[in-house]
């Protein structure tokens, strides 16, 4: 079988590691492979926390609810879609474009496209321009079939939780490829985690936290079942 392929199939999430450190260059590895996703306009609307001091890592755990697999991992990687970051980086794009010496013509393009990508995102006083701007875009859909892009903040942040779920899996694979094992967790204090982390709630959202280090084992994988493959996909 392709090794990437193993590698998916024989991904577990597991509750129970053994002390051992990260080295600091699979670390990189991890994180450089989840910001190679795939995002919406290359805007990667996420922020990843890798708390690994004792002091961060057992404050974390302790907001994850007693898991086992917070509680004796390696490391803690909090996962927060951000969607207040889409001006540096569509700066930052621009000015990379520039410094890589790509045509005037695709700096221009890419320049109209922030643009556009500026009016997605502000909301106006109290979300009101944000509704506005469904209204228009949902009385237009009436007549000519196009995707509603998210204008509205729920709407931005659910847009942005897709992307850093994105994200979240190559994470793992890429844990995975290099002999660690990982258990993404959705159970956690999101308001005391936040705080813990200095985010804002107008455009920060923790989408989950993965636990990371070496099975111990203690773990023991149970057998795996999945729901049969028609009643998953459809061929049309």
């Amino acid at each position: 079988m392709n090794l990437v392929l193993e590698t998916i199939f024989q991904r577990r999430a597991i509750r129970a590691f053994e002390p051992a450190e990260i080295p600091e260059n699979f670390r990189r590895q991890i994180l450089n492979a989840a910001r190679s996703a795939p995002s919406s306009f290359n805007l990667q609307p996420y922020r990843f926390y890798w708390m690994e001091s004792p002091t961060a890592k057992e404050a974390a755990s302790k907001l994850c609810l007693g898991q086992m697999a917070a509680a004796t991992a390696s490391a803690l990687i909090v996962a927060v879609a951000d969607i207040g970051s889409w001006h540096s980086t569509t700066q930052g794009q621009l000015q990379w474009m520039r410094e890589a010496g790509l045509s005037p013509h695709k700096v221009a393009e890419y320049e109209n496209k922030a643009k556009a990508v500026k009016w997605i995102f502000i909301q106006g006083w109290f979300g009101i321009l944000g509704l506005l701007k469904w209204l228009i875009l949902r009385l237009l859909n009436l007549w000519k079939p196009f995707g509603m892009p998210a204008v509205s903040r729920p709407g931005l942040f659910k847009w942005a939780t897709k992307n850093t779920s994105l994200a979240c899996e190559n994470l793992m694979i890429a844990a995975e490829a290099l002999g660690l094992s990982t258990c993404p967790m959705e159970g956690f204090d999101p308001r005391r985690l936040s705080r813990l982390l200095g985010l804002s709630p107008r455009y920060h959202e923790i989408v989950m936290v993965i636990a990371i280090g070496k099975k111990s084992p203690a773990h023991l994988d149970q057998p795996q079942w999945r729901r049969p493959f028609e009643a998953t996909v459809t061929v049309l």
